[in-house]
């Protein structure tokens, strides 16, 4: 654990949320990996069977969110030119943010205290849809969390430098309408330095950069303490 990961960890030793009203005892793990064989008794590209999938992991485990991803290579991105590259090395499909899969509509709330830094709306088909990145400070240590595939509403009165606290509601999600074409859920992503990134930041690396991505982007158990 580097000195970054250590700061995260450290800075609360009970959970902390950014989906309203359930505990981690209500959650599931979701394995979208590429080696999960589940994933070919259906139609992963259709939003709405992708979605059927997911509400009948929740009713199999009694949960109300399924969760994971972090560092997961998944098939999933191949179905979107903003993905896809011939070289496989170079093909973005590891996934740099943790995902929590639950109702469109469901509140997003603020781990941490924040700011907005920036927002945009990324419409690409697979893209993030609505995002929002808020800058944090801990110990003198600044740093960003990325909130994407939320509802338009979400990011119509939001303004650069708005405050937020600990636990506050940010946003909600968005539905396939509007978030990248996926069935509903949050990504949530940790990041260093955003490279002069505004309103984005790549979820999503190659086996290229996967090293240096992971290093810039470290996993938001860490801070969340999910599991």
């Amino acid at each position: 654990m580097n000195s970054f990961e250590q700061l995260l960890f450290n800075y609360s030793c009970e959970p902390l949320y950014v989906i309203n009203a359930f505990n981690y005892k209500k959650y599931t793990p979701l394995d979208l990996a590429e080696s999960n064989k589940e994933l070919l008794d259906f139609d992963i590209t259709s939003a709405e069977e992708f979605e059927n999938y997911i509400n009948s992991l929740l009713d199999k485990k009694q949960a109300s969110v399924a969760f994971g991803g972090y560092n997961e290579t998944r098939k999933i991105y191949q179905r979107s030119n903003h993905f896809f590259e011939t070289d496989y090395k170079k093909e973005r499909n590891i996934h740099l943010g943790m995902d929590f899969w639950c109702s469109a509509n469901t509140p997003v709330l603020v781990p941490l205290e924040g700011k907005v830094h920036s927002f945009k709306n990324n419409t690409a088909f697979g893209d993030y849809g609505p995002t929002i990145i808020l800058e944090h400070v801990i110990e003198g240590v600044i740093f960003y969390t990325l909130y994407g595939h939320l509802s338009l509403e979400s990011i119509s009165n939001l303004t650069i430098g708005q405050e937020f606290k600990k636990g506050e509601e940010l946003a909600y999600l968005g539905d396939a309408s509007v978030n990248g074409d996926y069935a509903p859920h949050l990504h949530f992503q940790i990041i260093k330095d955003l490279e002069g990134s505004f309103g984005d930041y790549k979820g999503v690396t190659s086996l290229n950069e996967q090293k240096r991505d992971l290093n810039n982007c470290p996993d938001p158990n860490l801070l969340l303490k999910v599991y």
